[in-house]
């Protein structure tokens, strides 16, 4: 899948914008706050529907203006697509677009036709994004870190992406419930029994297939950190679920009353942790900064390349976006980096940076790449 036209009208500070790319190397230079990240969170748009920074679409809109868009040109795999639809030739190049208007509900069309439901446009343009929020993964609770595992699987299993959505609306009643009898004095447990018997065939699914992902996905990880760390350092990610254990029907009868008195379900996939592990202890406990961001990098880098591996065809590759990387790394790992995207198992790429020798670096190789620089929400094409 390779990104041939970006055009972007009023999408946060960018006012206007119509750029071509290059199939495998682009990169937007330009100091901090000048509307390099809005670039990619305009591609990530047209990957996943949403921004990858706001779930409120109206702050994704120029503060002055009443409405954005942003389209993208692709250029698809001929053999089929992810929604395993067979491709002519009239169909290898696709458009995709989303308009945002305040007070009205986002229109998402690809090639002209509206989608009735944003969930199916998932996984049809795979893309893995690189960027400083994914330190969240680390801080932040073990929500985060499930929404990592959801990410890469949902890209290529329509079926768990279904599954999760459904599964989380029965929560979401379930917790409703608990709230509501927490002080009746009889409680209808046959309600509760209803939603259980609907949550679990769910939660098995997505149980199996983040088990199933964890197992796949840790050698690319490990062979990748061990690549950039210079093998100094052995890592590891342990998937934690209450089902590796418990049944799960059992489960819920067992803790209903303890959940009535919390007001929130305590058993389920919902509870699912994954272990970030360097050497025998949490990564969040002993690691440098280096060590983290070398960490985080492997991770999402090991997702394009799980990504890959598992798409139907050998030539689909999702886009990788890498957002300010070699912050707070030291040159020696940055070559590292430098000389690992640049493979060819890595698909198109797009990369932020305030220094140009980082880009010059990776360019010089590559006549077809391309550097854009971005000031103020304006965005010129630079020769290499």
């Amino acid at each position: 899948m390779i990104l041939t036209e970006l055009n972007i009208l009023n999408y946060r500070n960018i006012r206007e914008a119509s750029m071509t790319f290059a199939p495998k190397l682009n990169c937007l230079i330009g100091l901090n706050g000048q509307g390099k990240t809005n670039v990619l969170d305009a591609i990530y748009m047209l990957s996943f529907t949403k921004s990858a920074y706001t779930t409120q679409d109206s702050l994704n809109i120029t503060h002055d203006q009443e409405m954005a868009m942003v389209q993208g040109v692709y250029k698809m795999s001929r053999e089929q697509n992810l929604l395993n639809e067979p491709l002519t030739l009239n169909d290898e190049m696709m458009t995709v677009s989303c308009g945002l208007r305040r007070g009205v509900k986002k229109q998402f069309r690809r090639d002209r036709k509206d989608y009735k439901r944003l969930i199916d446009h998932i996984g049809l343009i795979p893309l893995v994004m690189v960027s400083p929020a994914d330190h969240q993964l680390i801080e932040e609770g073990s929500d985060e870190r499930r929404r990592f595992m959801d990410s890469v699987i949902s890209q290529l299993d329509k079926q768990y992406l279904e599954h999760i959505t459904r599964y989380s609306a029965l929560l979401k009643q379930r917790n409703a419930l608990l709230k509501q009898y927490q002080d009746a004095p009889e409680v209808a447990w046959d309600l509760f029994e209803v939603l259980e018997e609907q949550m679990i065939p769910s939660a098995q699914y997505i149980f199996s297939a983040r088990e199933q992902f964890i197992s796949r996905f840790v050698p690319i990880f490990q062979e990748l950190y061990d690549e950039l760390s210079g093998g100094a350092e052995q890592v590891s990610l342990i998937y934690q679920s209450q089902l590796h254990t418990r049944d799960l029907r059992a489960a819920y009868l067992s803790t209903r009353q303890r959940d009535l008195i919390l007001g929130w379900t305590s058993q389920g996939v919902h509870k699912d942790e994954l272990q970030m592990m360097l050497g025998d202890y949490p990564l969040k406990r002993v690691a440098s900064q280096g060590q983290q961001k070398t960490y985080l990098l492997s991770m999402k880098l090991a997702q394009a390349l799980y990504i890959s591996q598992r798409l139907t065809t050998n030539d689909q590759k999702p886009i990788l976006l890498l957002d300010d990387i070699f912050d707070k790394l030291d040159s020696e790992r940055v070559a590292r980096i430098v000389r690992m995207v640049k493979r060819p198992e890595f698909g198109q790429i797009f990369i932020t940076d305030t220094d140009r020798q980082h880009l010059t670096d990776i360019l010089r190789p590559d006549p077809e790449a391309r550097i854009f620089c971005v000031a103020d929400g304006q965005i010129q094409l630079l020769t290499t």
